[in-house]
């Protein structure tokens, strides 16, 4: 599958979660075992141009495509989660919203490695960059930044400062 049919099943909700948004719906891609797939591939054969040693992904949607990744790959997944919902020793990270603070946690021992960083959007970069410095506070590196959508005039790009890979751009 071409990346114009996978980009025709990610569905387009005006108005959500408020209005003048328009959200960019992933379920429609992933209930459908082919686009998913292709979409999976795709972003495993960009992430095969980068050394790592594990898969790093954000809290939520990340894990989707994080965990199929990893498996692909043949490698461990990270979870970056939202504040409190790792149990145990944890390392956290504050960072600034357009609209107040939030926090992601990382409870693994991240000294030495280098991560392939997945999320399944890029907007503004804020939640990606702070992904970024968590895994840097923890004491790794991270060889790409992975993402199947990037919302290209929000420019988060601008924000991440190592190689950055998206599938789908708007």
């Amino acid at each position: 599958m071409e990346i114009k049919e996978i980009e025709s099943h990610i569905s387009k909700v005006p108005d959500y979660p408020k209005p003048g948004i328009l959200f960019y719906d992933i379920s429609t891609l992933i209930s459908n075992k082919d686009a998913f797939s292709s979409s999976i591939k795709k972003l495993t054969d960009k992430a095969r141009n980068y050394k790592f040693d594990q898969v790093a992904s954000i809290d939520a949607r990340g894990f989707l495509f994080g965990s199929a990744l990893a498996y692909a790959l043949g490698k461990g997944l990270v979870m970056i989660r939202k504040k409190s919902k790792l149990p145990g020793k944890k390392i956290s990270y504050e960072y600034e919203l357009e609209y107040g603070k939030d926090t992601l946690e990382i409870n693994i021992e991240a000294k030495g490695k280098k991560f392939l960083l997945v999320d399944d959007l890029l907007a503004t970069g804020g939640t990606a960059n702070a992904a970024l410095e968590l895994i840097k506070k923890a004491g790794g590196n991270t060889s790409c930044f992975l993402s199947l959508i990037e919302l290209t005039f929000l420019n988060g790009r601008e924000k991440i400062q190592v190689p950055m890979e998206s599938l789908i751009k708007y």
